[in-house]
């Protein structure tokens, strides 16, 4: 484990054992890395647009500063966790909108891929969230890989790591995952459980 990443882990190990000063110290260490996730999450939204990459950094700080009792595994644990959070505080933000508009009614969006979260207009950012929360729900681990790979940007090795299953195991359920949502929301009619396919098939 590099240094930094050690003195990362020791500072999330304090906060967890409720050092507020451990808390202050860990933000800026990881501030820079925070807004580029933001900015990840934020791409394509309009220049006008209520919340900026800044903003939702802010918006998130004030989340974790309510997180209790987790058991850090380490930085990726912590940026997996920020990852869900400001997935939470846009969808919380669009189904508000939503909820203020006349005709809010939800539409299955013919997509030929998933589209990023950032550029996503509100209905089909819920329609995404509608499906990973249906995926989940039919297999937790799928739907988990989703999250960390899709929305927190891990990479499969690391994916690997915080699930504790193989680099395998993660890349095949990727590419069934990403099959599954794109057939629900694109709005088919039915779409198979998402089983793990034999080990040999390739899903495109």
């Amino acid at each position: 484990m590099k240094p930094e990443a050690q003195d990362t882990t020791a500072l999330l190990q304090a906060w967890a054992g409720g050092d507020q000063a451990a808390f202050d110290a860990l933000m800026p260490r990881v501030y820079a890395d925070l807004r580029r996730l933001a900015g990840r999450f934020m791409q394509g939204e309009n220049p006008g647009g209520t919340m900026q990459a800044t903003a939702l950094v802010h918006e998130l700080y004030l989340r974790l500063v309510d997180v209790k009792h987790v058991d850090w595994q380490g930085r990726t644990h912590f940026f997996a966790m920020c990852a869900h959070l400001m997935r939470r505080i846009l969808l919380d933000r669009a189904r508000r909108r939503m909820a203020g508009k006349r005709g809010g009614r939800l539409v299955m969006l013919p997509l030929e891929r998933i589209p990023d979260l950032g550029a996503a207009k509100d209905r089909q950012l819920i329609a995404i969230d509608d499906a990973l929360n249906a995926l989940a729900a039919l297999d937790a681990r799928k739907g988990k890989i989703v999250e960390l790979r899709y929305f927190g940007g891990l990479s499969i090795e690391e994916t690997a790591l915080m699930l504790h299953v193989s680099k395998e195991t993660v890349a095949r359920d990727w590419r069934f995952a990403k099959s599954w949502l794109l057939r629900q929301i694109s709005g088919a009619r039915t779409a198979p459980a998402p089983t793990s396919p034999p080990a040999q098939t390739e899903l495109t």
